[in-house]
């Protein structure tokens, strides 16, 4: 299956920036007042998906799922679900981080509920790239200014840092204590962290 990409109806201010970071067969669904970025994204919805209670139903010729305003999931939590039951293991969400913090830490714990499925998630803003680190050691390039590690999930142990300024060896960072914040990848080199027990949120800074 291609990609699924999720929009949501968070600020983009570096449109160029994400557009780069979209493929041409990527599955694009628009979440309501996502479709507020559809022309400057310069893309084509495959799915539109919401209760257009901030946006209104654009009716365009393309398959549009109409939620009821009361609901347990969000517009954007509906449309991942609906994306896996379609198929899709490798998901990008985008226009989900905002000013709204309620809205941003839920859109964060969709990455949890795709690594907890086996899914490949990850969220990229006009500023960051977030991403989980669980059962596979995940590698960061000299191109990030800097990285962080942020437990949002119980307690991670094992974690393995090499190739940054500030290495670890069977660390553990628990959530009430993110020690991890701003490393920084050694020049010319390729970072890599690990954790042997369970999960970390991975946020790499532009």
């Amino acid at each position: 299956m291609n990609r699924c990409v999720i929009v949501g109806g968070a600020d983009i201010n570096n449109y160029e920036y994400i557009r780069n970071g979209l493929f041409e067969d990527d599955f694009i669904v628009f979440c309501d007042s996502g479709l507020k970025h559809l022309e400057n994204l310069q893309v084509q919805p495959s799915l539109i998906v919401g209760d257009f209670d901030s946006h209104e139903n654009p009716n365009l010729a393309v398959e549009t799922i109409v939620l009821p305003c009361e609901k347990d999931d969000t517009d954007t939590v509906f449309a991942v679900k609906e994306a896996i039951k379609r198929g899709f293991d490798d998901f990008l969400l985008i226009g989900v981080i905002g000013a709204r913090l309620d809205h941003t830490l839920g859109n964060v714990s969709i990455l949890l509920y795709l690594d907890s499925l086996g899914k490949k998630g990850c969220i990229i803003d006009d500023y960051s790239k977030m991403e989980i680190v669980s059962d596979k050691p995940v590698s960061i390039s000299d191109r990030y200014s800097f990285f962080s590690l942020l437990n949002i999930n119980g307690c991670a142990k094992g974690i393995t840092i090499t190739g940054a300024k500030y290495p670890l060896i069977d660390g553990e960072i628990t959530c009430e204590y993110q020690y991890g914040v701003s490393n920084e990848v050694l020049p010319g080199a390729t970072a890599s962290v690990s954790v042997s027990e369970g999960r970390l949120l991975l946020i790499k800074d532009r």
